[in-house]
């Protein structure tokens, strides 16, 4: 696989992210559905944002795992929350988790009226190997 990224300008860095990415020849392409704070018994969580959001990270992270990707071949992520606002604080875990994969993608965030049942955060990815 080859993978290129572009970003003309430099203020997404900070940021985690960037502008868009290029892949030629990939072996595969994952398209994950997106994950939240579900435990392994299909119970969605009540907890707060940043329990879920870690919650959601490490579900993520299995799946790609399970499917043989690595988390770093992601070039799209969707992150999906019932108020910025409360998910903003703890956005850094994301960003931790993004450097520590080595992870160059492709972002957008947004909030939403309403996720399913009690979660507030959901992640959509798309990896490539």
């Amino acid at each position: 696989m080859e993978k290129r990224e572009f970003s003309p300008w430099t203020w997404q860095n900070e940021r985690s992210y960037v502008q868009a990415v290029e892949v030629k020849n990939p072996e595969g392409i994952l398209y994950c559905s997106g994950q939240a704070a579900i435990e392994p018994n299909g119970i969605s969580s009540n907890e707060d944002m940043k329990s879920q959001l870690q919650k959601a990270i490490s579900n993520l992270e299995e799946v790609i795992s399970l499917a043989g990707y690595k988390c770093e071949g992601m070039v799209r992520l969707k992150v999906y929350t019932t108020s910025m606002q409360d998910l903003w604080p703890h956005f850094h875990i994301l960003q931790e988790w993004i450097t520590q994969h080595n992870i160059r993608t492709a972002l957008t965030a947004m909030e939403v009226n309403v996720l399913f049942e009690t979660l507030k955060v959901e992640l959509e990815a798309t990896v490539v190997k």
